[in-house]
């Protein structure tokens, strides 16, 4: 089945940097549309950023200028380099894929059929 693996999160101070991967596992990312969304506590989870599968990227506000979605086709791996970390960047990003729908709904979970389990920022002011 179909595995999606993050990892690369941990601790940083405000103003700091941290990249994320999520390794696919019986699924190429190659050509596809993948997002990272993330979720602080007692938070919904919110979008980030999406990659699309002609690699036009988006990115919510509150990231743009500062986090950076990438993919590597030979490491099979999606990327989300983050700068300029923010205290409210503190929360568990998961990777997303198998998204159904138009453009405009990227950032409704539910519309993605394949998550990993996450990996958690914690940003200190």
């Amino acid at each position: 089945q179909v595995q999606l693996a993050e990892s690369g999160g941990g601790s940083a101070q405000a103003g700091g940097s941290l990249k994320l991967s999520c390794v696919a596992s019986k699924y190429t990312v190659s050509g596809v549309s993948m997002a990272w969304f993330r979720q602080a506590p007692g938070k919904e989870r919110e979008m980030v950023a999406v990659l699309w599968y002609d690699d036009i990227k988006n990115y919510a506000d509150s990231v743009k200028d500062r986090f950076i979605i990438s993919r590597d086709n030979a490491k099979n791996t999606l990327y989300l380099q983050m700068n300029n970390l923010e205290a409210e960047d503190t929360g568990i990003y998961f990777c997303a894929a198998r998204y159904s729908g138009p453009r405009y709904l990227w950032g409704e979970p539910n519309r993605y059929g394949v998550w990993g389990h996450g990996t958690q920022v914690t940003v200190s002011s």
